[in-house]
């Protein structure tokens, strides 16, 4: 069943609970909706009751312009004050960046967890003015420029790639995705682990893959360093992505472990 709830600034945001138990609210990554992270979903529910939610301008969430981080970051401070009950945050990769800012400013959790969150070393940077160029191919209608900008700069992959994945259904719904990616390209910001990760008092737990790329590592071990108390590990996976059944069992652990 999807109910909803009304932002700060009004946006309608949409949501689903299923399972019982503790509520684990998820925070989507890039082309992602409520619907992107099912297998996770499905191996969560066998113990917690598991949220997950549209970010604004996905799914059946509302868009309410002009686009600001603090909006997003309002968006899940009403989906956590939907529940009578503490609530733990899993966060994604940019959703991950998204929780963590939310902790920063105060949003009440439990206990957070964010698998990659991809922020980038000092010597590796996205290209200046990565998410006002984003912006921009976005307004003018260049959705495919636009996820290919996304792909190669954001994630790292080759053009020969890019080129190649264009023939693909994943490209497709991808592009349908273009306009969002701006809104995770300002949840990076400048891609630098953020000061103000220093004021979460939240419980923190950080993973990572071993099948990531050495910036994706680094991006993890910066994370943590960057939260007084923060936990990390680093799991078997493959790039930016460790099996649920193998990273379920660890949040677990994390979210009943008593200290």
């Amino acid at each position: 069943m999807i109910d909803t709830v009304r932002s700060a600034d009004g946006t309608p945001i949409a949501f689903e609970r299923r399972g019982a138990g503790p509520v684990v609210v998820i925070v989507a990554g890039a082309g992602n909706d409520r619907h992107g992270d099912e297998p996770l979903v499905a191996e969560f529910v066998a113990e917690f009751s598991v949220v997950t939610y549209d970010r604004r301008g996905r799914g059946d969430s509302g868009d309410t312009a002009p686009y600001a981080v603090e909006r997003e970051v309002e968006d899940l401070a009403a989906v956590v004050a939907a529940f009578d009950e503490p609530v733990i945050v899993h966060g994604i990769s940019s959703g991950g960046t998204l929780a963590l800012l939310a902790a920063a400013a105060g949003v009440p959790m439990a206990r957070l967890s964010v698998f990659e969150s991809p922020y980038r070393g000092e010597t590796e940077d996205v290209p200046e003015g990565y998410a006002d160029e984003m912006r921009d191919l976005v307004a003018a209608d260049r959705w495919d420029d636009a996820v290919a900008l996304f792909t190669m700069s954001a994630v790292g992959t080759p053009a020969e790639a890019v080129a190649a994945a264009k023939a693909t259904p994943m490209w497709a719904e991808l592009r349908s995705y273009a306009p969002t990616l701006v809104y995770d390209a300002f949840v990076l910001g400048d891609s630098k682990v953020p000061a103000e990760l220093a004021s979460i008092a939240t419980p923190v737990l950080v993973v990572n893959s071993n099948g990531s790329t050495d910036w994706l590592k680094a991006a993890a071990l910066a994370t943590a360093k960057a939260i007084p108390g923060a936990r990390q590990v680093e799991l078997d996976g493959e790039f930016h992505s460790v099996p649920p059944e193998r990273l379920v069992p660890e949040l677990s652990a994390f979210y009943r472990d008593p200290r």
